[in-house]
């Protein structure tokens, strides 16, 4: 009996992980596959960050545009509209007090020029996030002008998954003269 199982047994573990595997994603009545929520855990600010960093700047060297740096005062401004929009329960550039992207780039200390702001409320994640941004004239614009060399980048995530996102661009010797690319 002891051999028996001893033979079953991995056999049995083989085809267990083969079922997981088997039913793959489930499929929604429209044939695609059902979103999943992507959870960001404790401890992974950076990695995300630095993934959305990296992955702005392999666009703007393909594009000839020089790479970005994170700012602080950049992060925080971002965070502050994540958290305010999550707050507001809507996806927009303005806060809840009616400050602008520019009044909260000034509030942080920011001293350099603003010259966009990109927001999103998604389930996705920040690869997604920004193959989405990409794929509109305005949002590219922020991502790719050619003057930015700052930004921030910070989200909220709601209990129920939903995340706000906010990219915020800036260029280090510019005057605070603000810019005009706020996007959506």
């Amino acid at each position: 009996m002891a051999r028996l199982l001893a033979l079953f047994l991995p056999a049995l573990l083989i085809l267990s992980a083969c079922a997981d595997t088997v039913t793959g994603p489930r499929i929604g009545a429209d044939g695609k596959p059902l979103p999943q929520i992507y959870w960001i855990r404790p401890g992974e600010t950076s990695a995300v960050q630095y993934r959305m960093l990296d992955a702005i700047n392999a666009l703007r060297q393909a594009s000839g545009a020089q790479p970005l740096t994170f700012d602080s005062r950049l992060n925080a401004a971002a965070a502050t509209h994540s958290r305010d929009m999550s707050l507001q329960n809507r996806p927009w550039h303005f806060g809840s007090d009616g400050s602008s992207p520019l009044d909260r780039v000034r509030r942080v200390g920011y001293r350099g020029e603003l010259l966009g702001e990109n927001i999103s409320e998604t389930f996705e994640t920040e690869i997604v996030t920004l193959a989405a941004w990409m794929e509109e004239e305005h949002t590219r614009r922020v991502i790719l002008d050619p003057k930015a060399d700052e930004m921030g980048f910070a989200w909220l995530q709601e209990d129920n998954g939903k995340i706000w996102w906010t990219l915020v661009t800036g260029n280090s010797t510019g005057h605070n003269a603000g810019g005009d690319g706020v996007s959506s």
